[in-house]
């Protein structure tokens, strides 16, 4: 089916949690619009925003200045009131009072679940961006803000090693990530870490203690562990501390909680051009009656997968990227 008669005018939102690389993905969107002569719409709050009516019209003009920006210029929100019938309702009387033909929503996959059931229940065209620093979706290598959160979470670990040096200490470094441990396994590595810590593979306390005592006999002075935030060897980081402290001797343990530092800042030149190739594609497979899709990147290229495939596929973590670590951390 060819849409591309009927496409007239695209909305475009944000969604879950904020990530670098959104704006240039609006950005992308609006003059990627602008290109094909068809009128683009931005949302505020995204689904919450949908369901209010909450638009602003955007041209090529009004999104200049933002593709170095972080955070997302049309604000986010998580919506209860769009997981009801009622609320989607409410929401597709806004975009048809509006005129809106089509959307593209940029967030995860609780996004893109709301995304998918919107689209079954109204056959409305829906595309998908993949805007997360976790890397935590199916169908593509790199989510927006991956990147810039890492060189985030390294240029921190290089500082804390500065201190961690020269005082002898033991430093655990929590990394966000959800359930999953990609930013950790290489902000890990890259830091130089002596651990990595992350849910898809348990080392196990004592054996967390066994691998740090052999560190120090091997003549390390100080120690950094990065533990994913979904990590379940303790309770929590704190829970670790106070196992190592309890059984190891000589180390000045400290604990540093990277939190939500890791979702701002100016996005990377990889994640800039990363949310203009996405949004590019989002618009043009729209207008080429495509729907029902996430866009991303596999094997450096901008493909489409099912938005039902990125919801229920699981990411999988680099087991190449582990082997590396165990080697470095010798």
């Amino acid at each position: 089916m060819d849409n591309s008669l009927k496409i007239k005018k695209i909305a475009v939102f944000t969604s879950g949690g904020d990530s670098p690389g959104m704006n240039a993905a609006i950005r992308s969107v609006v003059r990627t619009s602008a290109y094909h002569n068809i009128e683009c719409v931005g949302i505020y709050r995204g689904y919450e925003g949908l369901m209010e009516g909450d638009f602003v019209s955007l041209t090529a003009r009004n999104v200049k200045g933002i593709i170095n920006k972080g955070g997302t210029i049309l604000k986010t929100a998580r919506s209860e009131e769009f997981r009801t019938k009622e609320g989607r309702e409410k929401a597709y009387k806004n975009l048809k009072e509006a005129n809106i033909d089509a959307f593209v929503v940029i967030g995860g996959d609780g996004s893109f679940t709301g995304a998918m059931i919107f689209n079954q229940e109204f056959n409305f065209p829906v595309m998908g961006i993949p805007g997360t620093i976790d890397n935590d979706i199916f169908g593509t290598s790199h989510t927006l803000g991956f990147d810039t959160a890492l060189n985030t979470v390294v240029d921190a670990i290089d500082k804390i090693r500065d201190t961690a040096s020269s005082h002898n200490r033991l430093f655990f470094i929590e990394v966000m990530g959800r359930d999953v441990g990609h930013i950790a396994l290489n902000v890990g590595i890259a830091g130089g870490a002596e651990e990595i810590l992350i849910p898809e593979e348990d080392l196990g306390l004592d054996r967390l203690v066994e691998s740090l005592n052999k560190s120090r006999k091997s003549g390390k002075s100080s120690s950094i562990v990065v533990v994913a935030e979904g990590d379940k060897i303790g309770k929590n980081i704190f829970e670790l501390k106070d196992y190592v402290d309890e059984n190891m001797d000589g180390y000045d343990v400290r604990v540093s909680v990277l939190g939500h530092m890791q979702r701002g800042g100016a996005p990377s030149c990889f994640d800039r051009v990363l949310a203009s190739r996405m949004g590019v594609k989002a618009v043009e497979s729209l207008l080429e009656g495509q729907t029902n899709y996430m866009v991303g990147l596999l094997n450096n290229k901008i493909k489409l997968t099912p938005l039902e495939n990125a919801i229920k596929g699981k990411s999988k973590i680099n087991l190449e990227l582990l082997r590396v670590s165990d080697i470095m951390s010798t």
